[in-house]
Parts: structure tokens; C-alpha cells; sequence
């Protein structure tokens, strides 16, 4: 059976090769020039947010202008049927 102390030695050297392995792959990660930046991210969601508000506005004018009046006057229509 292993004593206390070795059993912390233990430990402490899984510990440090641990710690090793995440400074490389950090290393490896901030040195890394490949990959999205920050700015491509932020044009594309800018892009996104304009795209969507020109298409709501679109449809916003279409409803308000020609879909609800031809509408409504066909309801009135329906409701004032003569027959």
C-alpha cells in the first residue's frame, strides 16, 4: 500500500503534466492565425440586422398599403350583400 506522501507526489506530478497539456493547447490556440475573426462576425450579423429590417419594413408597407384596404373592402362587401 502506498504512503500518504507518495500517493501526493502522485498527484502532484498528474497535476503539473496536466497543466502542462493546457498551457501548450493554449499556446497553440492564441498563436493559431487561421479562423473567424472577430470583425467577419460582427459583418455578419450587422449584415443580417439590415437585411431583416429592410424585409420587415417591405412587408409592413405591402400589408398596410395594399393587402389590409383590399381586404377590409371585401369584408364590408361580404357583410353588405343585397341578394
Amino acid at each position: 500500500m502506498k504512503r500518504l506522501t507518495d500517493k501526493m507526489n502522485d498527484l502532484a506530478v498528474k497535476g503539473y503534466v496536466k497543466g502542462m497539456q493546457v498551457r501548450a493547447k493554449l499556446a497553440e490556440v492564441f498563436t493559431r492565425k487561421s479562423g473567424e475573426g472577430l470583425m467577419d462576425t460582427a459583418l455578419k450579423i450587422l449584415i443580417s440586422v439590415v437585411v431583416g429590417a429592410l424585409l420587415l419594413t417591405g412587408l409592413y408597407t405591402l400589408f398596410k398599403d395594399t393587402i389590409l384596404p383590399t381586404l377590409t373592402r371585401k369584408i364590408v362587401n361580404l357583410f353588405n350583400y343585397q341578394g
